[in-house]
Formats: structure tokens, sequence, C-alpha cells
């Protein structure tokens, strides 16, 4: 899990870094972002147009509230999911 602090548009760059690092060990391991904060969209840093873009360069996003639980079990479940289909293929 990539997570990044949609009220702070420097933990973005700093995620794509890591996920350009791990691809380049671990090109096979899953990964989904995690747009955390979501319950704060009066104060978010990110546009939505860069996560878009993301989203279209293959990148699977989801949000989520770490406040609210707002998408965290689906996320763990999403993973959860992705890891199985790899080890099962």
């Amino acid at each position: 899990m990539l997570v990044v602090d949609k009220t702070r548009a420097s933990t973005l760059e700093i995620v794509i870094d890591i996920q350009k690092k791990v691809r380049g060990t671990f090109p096979d391991v899953p990964y989904i972002l995690l747009e955390n904060k979501t319950d704060l969209t009066g104060q978010w840093d990110i546009e939505d147009a860069t996560i878009e873009k993301m989203q279209h360069e293959g990148w699977e996003i989801m949000k989520t509230s770490a406040k609210t639980g707002l998408g965290v079990e689906e996320a763990f479940n999403c993973l959860a999911a992705k890891m199985l289909k790899k080890t099962i293929a």
C-alpha cells in the first residue's frame, strides 16, 4: 500500500519515487495507492486531474479516511486479492 496525504502534495512525489524504486527491484509486487484524508475535502492539495492521469497510466487508486474508516477495509481486501492472484498465477 502506498498512502498519499491528500492535504499535502509533497507526499505524492515521495510515493511516486518509492513506487519506482520498488518496481525496479520487484517488478511484480502488487500495490495500490490510497488517497487518505478524503474527509478533509476543503483542504486537499492534490488535484483530481493528477490522480486521473495516474489512473490512466495504470495506477489503482482508492479513496480512504483513517479518521472515518472510509475505504480502509476495502483497500486491505483489494490488496490481499491482488496478492493472492499473483500467488496463484
